[in-house]
């Protein structure tokens, strides 16, 4: 059994867990030391007990790397089991790819081959990576030249995972008064664009509403992403208002989906805003909005509430072939 592949799959369930952050990154960090040890090296720290020497390893992991070299099933990851997801029924089983997910070039944990092996290896055909914009300083959102230069990294990751299929995206900042952050030049470039708001989230509706309105307005807009901005978890945080009617109706009619956020603390739009989205005819993105590989799997939460909303299949944008979403 190969020692990084068993600490990477531990990290793996601990995300799909929503297990912390920091607990995560340790069986990663792990898993990057591992990677750079020739085989020789791993095996002499193994015999003479001096994994834990190395910086990035500790009890925990040096013990899943010994068990994993000695031909063991790692007794962590027993102790980790597997997390109770729904199945997510038919949805999940005609879903071809995810709208919205995020790297280690923005607040994820980690890189864009990882993440884009991961959605290959949940039966995905496609996945499209939206690292933050530049104004979400606190997500070390990408700046016009950073975005430049994940275009390369994208394409050489695309080599590397054919025929799967990376799309190049971005979840962009809807701004006060309802503009994109990045030039449109750049968002003309990409594959597809998540617009939301993580700012001024308690703002008016006679605010937000033409906020909302403008951002869908906007021919480069593909998805409205976590439109309500709540969390359901931990502190919380409540809903913003806005004109509903008003707003879903233009992403009708401006060919942009509503989002369905998987995120368990998330789980936006509520029930009676989907439902509402659903009545006027609005076609729906089911993504996982993942920071991690684990949590790609978080798709399920989605699927269940748009089966929920009575939503078929062809009502989902991310049912479609890579080629039909881009023909958009």
């Amino acid at each position: 059994m190969d020692p990084a592949r068993a600490l990477r799959d531990i990290a793996f369930q601990l995300e799909r867990a929503g297990e912390p952050t920091y607990r995560v990154r340790a069986f990663r960090q792990a898993a990057s030391v591992v990677d750079r040890l020739s085989p020789e090296e791993l095996e002499s720290r193994i015999r003479s007990g001096t994994l834990q020497a190395l910086k990035g390893i500790g009890k925990a992991t040096a013990g899943v790397i010994e068990d994993a070299w000695a031909g063991r099933v790692p007794a962590y990851a027993a102790k980790v089991g597997e997390a109770d997801l729904p199945d997510g029924g038919p949805l999940r089983a005609a879903l071809r790819g995810d709208c919205h997910t995020h790297s280690d070039w923005s607040d994820g944990g980690s890189p864009i081959l990882e993440m884009a092996e991961a959605g290959r290896a949940l039966g995905h055909e496609w996945m499209v990576l939206t690292d933050h914009s530049p104004r979400l300083t606190v997500a070390h959102g990408l700046s016009a030249e950073r975005l430049r230069s994940q275009m390369d990294e994208v394409a050489r990751v695309n080599e590397a995972v054919a025929p799967f299929r990376l799309l190049h995206g971005i979840e962009v900042d809807i701004l006060l008064d309802g503009g994109l952050d990045q030039t449109e030049d750049l968002l003309s470039r990409l594959d597809f664009v998540v617009a939301s708001v993580h700012s001024k989230l308690r703002m008016p509706a006679r605010e937000m509403t033409p906020r909302l309105l403008d951002a869908v307005a906007n021919p480069h807009v593909r998805v409205l992403g976590h439109c309500t901005g709540r969390l359901v978890r931990g502190q919380g945080r409540p809903e913003s208002v806005f004109d509903a009617e008003k707003v879903f109706t233009a992403c009708r009619e401006n060919g942009v989906a509503v989002e369905i956020n998987s995120r368990p603390e998330r789980l936006d739009p509520p029930m009676r805003l989907l439902r509402l989205a659903a009545e006027l005819g609005c076609e729906f993105a089911i993504d996982s909005d993942a920071h991690a590989p684990g949590q790609l799997d978080w798709q399920v939460y989605g699927c269940v509430r748009a089966e929920k909303a009575g939503l078929a299949a062809d009502r989902i944008i991310n049912t479609r072939t890579a080629e039909d979403l881009l023909a958009q």
